[in-house]
């Protein structure tokens, strides 16, 4: 009896942390914001969506950032071995065999993109399927090794969700979708480039020619602050475009003038250990600017209607 009990919990120990791998496979920091942003896309689009139509094709589009971030983790389980970042990750530490993980992203891009389909349309699911054909082939297979402009246009993957969300509800994509798109797109490069620099020698180490392995740190500083001016525009297309009000554009405003305040302070730097601390505060502050912008969005949208 006692070493049935033993055994039972030993098989649920195991179970759970199993289940806790794989669903670390799939990058849940980054599958969380994919859902966000699409969530507001589908929330200010025009046409309404029964809740359990919404609930289902929300939880398509997580499956998919999944299935993109799992299938970036078989590919690159070699570099992520070789970075403090990343070794910590189910594969390296071999909580998930590669094979079992190759066919874990298959399994789950087949089934989102399938459930989606069938849950709202055509039009969204294509763009899913897109999502993660180019996260993984264009970005992971193609772009990631071989050029420091990666994130700049591997970012075009990251930036789909919002687009995802407002076709679930329209079946289309319109200016205020590419509005969202551009806004995340933008975003990407200075938010990335802030964490290769602190993080420069885990991508020299794993021979990723992030923008300060390339170009230098003088250049990549350069590089973050004018993607961060180009924030300001980009940001306010909303108002200008009536589904930000005069209370997002000044909100908004004010923290794109923060964010480029970080960056100039960057650029300005010599002291390179001082430019790391710069250089994180930027990356964590650009999350919640990010998450904060879009929820300006979504709330000037939700008071309207």
């Amino acid at each position: 009896m006692i070493q049935s009990t033993v055994k039972l919990k030993k098989t649920k120990t195991i179970s759970s942390f199993s289940l806790r791998s794989f669903f670390n496979l799939m990058k849940p920091r980054v599958m969380s914001l994919v859902l966000f942003t699409s969530m507001v896309g589908l929330l200010i689009a025009p046409e309404q969506v029964s809740f359990t139509t919404s609930a289902i094709s929300l939880f398509a589009v997580a499956m998919g950032a999944g299935a993109a971030g799992a299938l970036n983790m078989w590919y690159e389980s070699d570099l992520d071995a070789l970075m403090t970042r990343t070794c910590l990750r189910p594969i390296p530490t071999g909580k998930v065999p590669k094979n079992q993980a190759l066919c874990f992203g298959v399994a789950l891009s087949v089934i989102s993109i399938i459930m989606l389909y069938y849950t709202a349309n055509l039009v969204s699911s294509l763009l899913l399927a897109t999502t993660i054909g180019f996260y993984f082939f264009v970005y992971t297979i193609w772009l990631k090794r071989r050029t420091s402009q990666n994130i700049v246009i591997g970012g075009a993957a990251g930036a789909l969700p919002p687009v995802i969300g407002w076709a679930i509800s329209t079946n289309s994509i319109s200016i205020e979708s590419i509005i969202l798109f551009l806004i995340i797109f933008i975003w990407t490069p200075s938010h990335f480039w802030a964490l290769s620099l602190y993080k420069s020698s885990d991508y020299k180490k794993a021979k990723i020619p992030m923008l300060p392995i390339t170009a230098g740190i003088k250049k990549t500083k350069l590089n973050i602050l004018i993607y961060s001016l180009l924030m300001a525009p980009i940001v306010a297309l909303p108002y200008f475009f009536n589904f930000g009000s005069l209370i997002y554009l000044t909100l908004s405003t004010a923290m794109t003038f923060y964010y480029v305040y970080l960056c100039t302070m960057l650029f300005k730097e010599k002291n390179n250990k001082t430019s790391n601390i710069i250089a994180r505060k930027i990356f964590v502050y650009s999350i919640f600017y990010l998450f904060f912008i879009f929820v300006l969005i979504l709330a000037d949208n939700v008071i309207q209607y």
